[in-house]
């Protein structure tokens, strides 16, 4: 009778093992479809964002004004067919709460975003977005977004410049 016990706990014993095993591979598996799901993700995510980029790479970046097989007369491209993507310089035409208008070279009118860790300077001096009023002459560096505007990281506040021009022909 004593080793049919001892039988019957080796038996137990052998099962509780292989559950243990069981159940493990089920929670690795599990954690293997978890991380391949997550990549999957991402890769969707820059998939999308790179098929929206190149859809709309006419419209947000304005490439070449006759478009990019158009005019050969100016080979290479002179600089004024490309507009600016990561930055502008003009007049401050109007202000929307946390956006700006601004009229630039050619008189281009781009939207500029700001955001709460855009620093605004004027001089040396650090100013609140309060400070800006439609008239003042900035110059503003950034990244472009999915809807054509420039998301602002740093925007200079500038006098207008008496007796000249102050957007440079280039």
């Amino acid at each position: 009778m004593e080793e049919i016990n001892q039988n019957n706990k080796k038996t137990k014993a052998k099962h509780s093992d292989i559950l243990r095993w069981v159940i493990i591979s089920l929670i690795a598996l599990g954690g293997v479809a978890l991380i391949f799901s997550a990549g999957m993700f991402v890769g969707s995510m820059k998939t999308q964002f790179s098929y929206r980029w190149a859809e709309n790479y006419q419209k947000n970046f304005a490439g070449p004004r006759s478009g990019f097989l158009g005019e050969w007369r100016g080979w290479p491209l002179p600089p004024k067919d490309f507009m600016e993507s990561h930055g502008s310089f003009g007049e401050i035409i109007e202000i929307n709460g946390n956006s700006l208008v601004i009229k630039g070279r050619g008189d281009m009118e781009k939207i500029i975003i700001i955001k709460p860790e855009t620093i605004i300077k004027k001089g040396r001096e650090t100013i609140k977005k309060e400070s800006l009023k439609a008239g003042n002459y900035v110059v503003v560096i950034g990244a472009p977004n999915q809807e054509g505007q420039i998301e602002a990281k740093l925007i200079r506040v500038f006098e207008k410049p008496v007796g000249r021009n102050f957007l440079p022909i280039f």
